[in-house]
């Protein structure tokens, strides 16, 4: 039987675009499920046309036993990807599935983590403190952003003339390349 992802975003979705292709391509594992706390995100579209059934939730509901956390322990997840999502996890979701959910981060954590720092955030001050290299930090999700166990680091170097937005397109080739591969082995050592 096929492992179980879902997938939490809060985006646009390319990486979880990304990740749905990824194993639409394997007999291993598939997105069963993509959730938003955006009824507009991007990413619902993408997983509805990649035949993944996608649900946006307010914030209420993900903290709520009897919404979001219901329907995942009907769903029983090998693994509950966050890949762009926002809001900080409930930890309601983190007991019940404990060490079976995983970030991607857009730098070498512990450096420029915690909240507030995502996306552009990111890559700014990663340029302004003229970084050397950054990369990707996939981990495991605890109660407090960014500071769950690191699974796996990715790295690149950077070059003085490096902009926020050249960063970012590091970090996305880093996050295509890593992301699928990384959850694919954490659900096989799983």
């Amino acid at each position: 039987m096929k492992k179980r992802i879902v997938i939490f975003a809060s985006g646009s979705g390319t990486n979880t675009e990304n990740i749905i292709k990824y194993f639409q391509r394997t007999q291993f594992a598939e997105v069963v499920l993509v959730l938003s706390n955006k009824k507009d995100a991007k990413v619902l579209e993408r997983a509805k046309n990649l035949h993944v059934n996608s649900v946006s939730f307010t914030k209420e509901e993900l903290f709520s036993e009897e919404d979001i956390l219901k329907n995942l322990k009907e769903i029983e997840p090998d693994l509950i990807v966050l890949a762009g999502f926002l809001l900080k996890f409930p930890e309601i979701i983190l007991k019940e599935f404990p060490n079976k959910v995983i970030n991607i981060h857009p730098a070498l954590l512990p450096k420029y983590g915690g909240k507030g720092m995502y996306g552009n955030f990111v890559h700014e001050a990663v340029v302004k403190n003229n970084e050397a290299e950054t990369g990707i930090t996939i981990h495991y999700v605890n109660e407090n952003y960014d500071e769950g166990a690191i699974i796996s680091q990715k790295k690149v170097k950077l070059s003085k003339t490096d902009t926020a937005e050249t960063v970012a397109e590091k970090i996305h080739t880093l996050e295509y390349e890593w992301f699928p591969k990384i959850i694919e082995e954490v659900l096989r050592d799983g």
